[in-house]
């Protein structure tokens, strides 16, 4: 089995080495390509990679490429975790929203969409070069924001599933504090990627017993502290909302904090640079614990099942997943992209996700959203829907039309003064602009 990840030169490369080294069982790789234009980080990153597997006695041969069509010919499955613009592009998209009174935020709001522009394209044309060297190979998208970039994959026919921690990190917790195996534990997870909601935490699989309400009764605070979030709140709405919910939730709040500290953008770059420093050291053959501080905690078991399942590995078969909507929540259109809970089968033919022979990722039934959830999901979704409309097409009054439709921003002088702002801070990344 033939893996590729592209952008192999993140700093978040060694988590996912680690999980495919320990893991080796459920997902048995024999060739793993890291694929970056970053040639110092991609080597620094490569030889890392090799000491990993080394101490772990894992047998598969790594490779470091800067050609991605090389490095994408004949892999099975491609993992996509870029940053178009690095983290200088983070830094102003956290950054110019906070003129306007908006969040500054990388995947959420006007920052979001800044990201969504630069990257989709990016996505598509990796997409592309993809088909033609691998044919059947799964696209599997950890790149943010991971439900637009899903859905523009999806839309052109690739064979593409997004995927995020969120889920997987509060099913950790939540095992935690129930003193369960986090296999036992199953979550009635429903929305859109970033904004999400668990309506239910079932004790063994979809049908179990729903522990939800003895968990908010006995740790309401530890949750809350988690999010963030009054424990008032928690216990009104009955379920718990992803922390990305603080942004919707606590949005002004969250502005005037975000202008009297540094950013987290500038916060990760700091450890960004501490952490390339450790991985020259050529006695580390682990994960360092300050790996913790980047973020993308259980991004490699996520990871690893996915691409098990996909590939008729010992993964297991319920995930949460990025996929088609196809009726799973009835207010929303078909070819939207929900983030749920679906059964994940190997691949057994070409097409798109859920392809011919069953294959890939099939929706799970859900609990249908109280209104409070479902209009926020259908406003997010109609933004999304322009957003990705302005990614493909470009254009100013795209921009505006996006900006004006999301539910953070929804005034015209606020997404006049973010169109100005959005166009001027990306100009090197939108040729249209």
């Amino acid at each position: 089995m033939k893996l590729a990840v592209v952008g192999g030169g993140s700093t978040y490369t060694p988590e996912l080495i680690d999980g495919f080294a320990r893991l080796r069982d459920t997902l048995p790789v024999e060739e793993l390509v890291l694929i970056d234009p970053a040639t110092e980080r991609l080597e620094l990153i490569g030889a890392l990679a090799r000491r990993i597997f080394a101490r772990q006695d894992h047998a598969g041969l790594v490779t470091t490429t800067t050609d991605l069509d090389a490095g994408v010919a004949g892999a099975d499955a491609v993992l996509l975790q870029l940053r178009i613009g690095g983290q200088a592009a983070r830094l102003q998209d956290e950054t110019w929203p906070l003129e306007c009174g908006c969040v500054g935020q990388e995947t959420t709001g006007a920052g979001g969409l800044a990201k969504a522009l630069r990257t989709v394209p990016v996505v598509l044309d990796i997409a592309e070069r993809v088909r033609r060297a691998s044919p059947d190979a799964w696209i599997i998208d950890f790149t943010n924001p991971v439900g637009i970039v899903t859905r523009a994959l999806l839309r052109a026919g690739h064979r593409a599933v997004g995927l995020c921690n969120v889920a997987i990190g509060l099913q950790r917790k939540f095992a935690a504090l129930l003193d369960l195996a986090p296999a036992d534990v199953h979550l009635d997870h429903v929305g859109l990627n970033h904004l999400t909601w668990e309506l239910g935490v079932r004790r063994g699989g979809p049908d179990g017993e729903d522990l939800l309400p003895g968990l908010l009764a006995e740790h309401g605070e530890a949750v809350a502290a988690d999010l963030r979030l009054p424990r008032a709140v928690l216990d009104r709405l009955g379920v718990v909302p992803s922390y990305y919910l603080r942004y919707f939730y606590s949005h002004d709040e969250v502005v005037r904090e975000l202008g009297t500290k540094p950013s987290r953008a500038a916060e990760v770059a700091a450890v960004e640079r501490e952490l390339l420093s450790l991985y020259a050291d050529p006695a580390l053959d682990e994960k360092p614990a300050l790996l913790a501080k980047r973020g993308g905690a259980f991004y490699s078991e996520a990871a690893v099942d996915l691409a098990a399942a996909l590939l008729g590995g010992g993964g297991p078969e319920v995930q949460v997943v990025n996929t088609y909507n196809n009726g799973t929540l009835p207010f929303l259109p078909d070819d939207a992209v929900v983030e749920v809970q679906a059964r994940v089968r190997a691949a057994g033919g070409s097409g798109g996700s859920g392809g011919s022979g069953g294959s890939g990722p099939v929706p799970l039934p859900v609990p249908r959203p109280d209104p409070l959830f479902a209009g926020l999901i259908s406003h997010v979704t109609a933004y999304e829907d322009l957003a990705l409309d302005a990614a493909l097409r470009g254009g100013r009054e795209r921009v505006f039309r996006a900006l004006l439709a999301h539910p953070l921003v929804g005034q015209y002088d606020l997404a006049e003064g973010l169109t100005d702002r959005l166009l001027a801070h990306n100009k090197e990344h939108l040729p249209w602009a």
